[in-house]
């Protein structure tokens, strides 16, 4: 037997090795941004299903009571800006999430603004269809926090696959991915005056 077939042997086996590990690595990255994609997609949806309930919402509240036209308009103002703001989550940046969670912390501003209104209407806090509403509003609004949350779980799995070493070094092309940030002034509790 040749001698030298041993050292080749070894040689190629090594590369086919790391070949595997290369492709293993390349193959997780892309699983995680699909899960990243995935995850951006239930947010969205979350938020849609929001937009769509608000339009209810508002129907309901304008048919039963005299209505006051500017919280009308800032409620549907918030809600057209807030569907139109759209994100690529291959390509999201800190400023676009920032601007995203912008347009829909004005939908929570001007939701709240509508809700203080109906305090106004004793027959429509009674309506059945309303509190039902309501209630799918405040269901909605924890679904799209537990989508919130999974997005930055899915974002950490990325993110630390494609940071760690040696991975980092055969995946220069994934970017690094911004997470959900609280809304500016979340801090602060807010105040309940009755």
């Amino acid at each position: 037997m040749k001698k030298w077939l041993l050292p080749v042997g070894i040689i190629v086996g090594l590369i086919v090795v790391i070949g595997f590990y290369i492709v293993g690595i390349q193959n997780t990255a892309i699983t995680k941004s699909q899960a990243v994609n995935k995850s951006w997609g239930d947010v969205q949806t979350s938020y849609q299903r929001r937009n769509d309930l608000i339009g209810n919402l508002v129907e309901t509240v304008k048919g039963a009571a005299e209505f006051e036209k500017s919280t009308f308009e800032a409620v549907t103002a918030a809600r057209a800006k807030a569907t139109q703001t759209t994100i690529d989550p291959t390509n999201v940046t800190p400023e676009q999430l920032a601007q995203f969670n912008q347009a829909q912390s004005g939908v929570s501003s001007a939701l709240s603004r509508l809700l203080v209104t109906v305090e106004a209407y004793p027959e429509l806090k009674a309506n059945q269809n309303f509190l039902k509403l309501q209630d799918e509003l405040a269901s909605t609004e924890n679904t799209i926090q537990t989508a919130r949350v999974r997005f930055n779980e899915t974002i950490e799995a990325y993110n630390n696959h494609i940071l760690k070493f040696p991975n980092n070094l055969f995946l220069g092309q994934y970017k690094e991915k911004p997470f959900f940030d609280a809304e500016p002034g979340a801090e602060k509790a807010p105040e309940v005056k009755f």
